[in-house]
């Protein structure tokens, strides 16, 4: 695979019409000088030197880019209140997250929200891993003022981590496997972008259960259609073994709930308390156990 080639035409999606807009706007923002910058539950960017006019053309722009679906962050004043309050899931991790010094990669990484916060753990490396020109857009404008050069972001899928073989210490995969058609094939890619002995952090809904079996939804599952594999831990265990890892080490198992995915003035369209069960919470709208997830850590052999 040559992943050089592949990432230079991913790159020519920024030229989309769809997207080029939001790409000149932001291309017209001014440069910020003595930028102050909070890496806490809310990603926050300060700076004496923004006026009033100035704040308000960033509040412009970020609202061009909506939904905004990972955060929240605060740019200048102006509070964007995601659809996830993904500090929650970030401090639920940081107590196992050792990354001084090591190369990171965060697959399926959206905005970036967990790569800004993984800046204050130490890394000398974190690549950004996502399709979508959107997010790479919503992440461009938030590292315009942040200006890390620890961080970088390539709009790749899964699928292209083998591409960058032997590469990482640690990767992060948090919600993506139950998007996979083949989830033991993007494990395998996964795998095969650590080094020997690197460890991966993955987090996906998982239903109850002591046997190796998984929910195979008819169609869609939480009003999401491309939702294929729902697997009990000994399934998810035994998916991540056939990968070729192990030390399968399962860290939290929690429950979705509607103070950490809800509709906010900064998405579009519907969220979690509209894909639960109107009568019974404990179900999703098609019948099925409500979003659970699990969390794991494992490593290649």
């Amino acid at each position: 695979m040559n992943i050089e080639a592949i990432i230079k035409e991913r790159q020519s999606w920024l030229r989309w019409k769809n997207i080029a807009p939001i790409r000149e706007a932001l291309r017209q923002l001014p440069e910020i000088e003595d930028v102050e910058v909070s890496l806490g539950d809310c990603v926050t960017l300060r700076s004496d030197r923004v006026t009033q006019e100035l704040a308000g053309a960033v509040e412009r722009v970020a609202r061009m880019m909506m939904p905004w679906r990972k955060g929240p962050f605060d740019l200048f004043g102006t509070f964007i209140d995601s659809e996830w309050r993904s500090y929650k899931k970030f401090n639920l991790l940081k107590p196992y997250l050792d990354l001084e010094g090591k190369r990171v990669a965060d697959v399926g990484c959206n905005n970036g929200y967990y790569m800004f916060r993984m800046l204050e753990l130490g890394p000398a490396q974190v690549l950004g891993i996502d399709p979508s020109p959107l997010f790479r857009s919503q992440f461009d404008l938030i590292n315009r003022y942040v200006k890390s050069d620890r961080l970088r972001y390539e709009m790749l899928g899964i699928e292209h981590m083998r591409g960058f073989a032997d590469m990482f210490d640690t990767v992060f995969c948090l919600g993506v496997l139950y998007h996979r058609s083949d989830p033991v094939v993007a494990l395998k890619s996964l795998k095969q972008s650590l080094k020997r002995g690197g460890e991966l952090y993955l987090d996906t809904f998982m239903i109850d259960g002591e046997e190796p079996i998984c929910l195979v939804p008819e169609s869609t599952y939480s009003k999401i259609s491309n939702i294929h594999f729902v697997p009990t831990v000994p399934a998810l265990e035994n998916w991540c073994k056939k990968a070729g890892f192990e030390r399968f080490e399962v860290l939290e198992i929690v429950r979705t709930e509607p103070d950490e995915q809800r509709k906010t003035d900064w998405i579009q369209g519907e969220s979690l308390e509209d894909f639960l069960h109107p009568e019974n919470p404990s179900l999703t709208i098609e019948g099925y156990p409500a979003p659970k997830r699990v969390y794991i850590k494992t490593y290649r052999k």
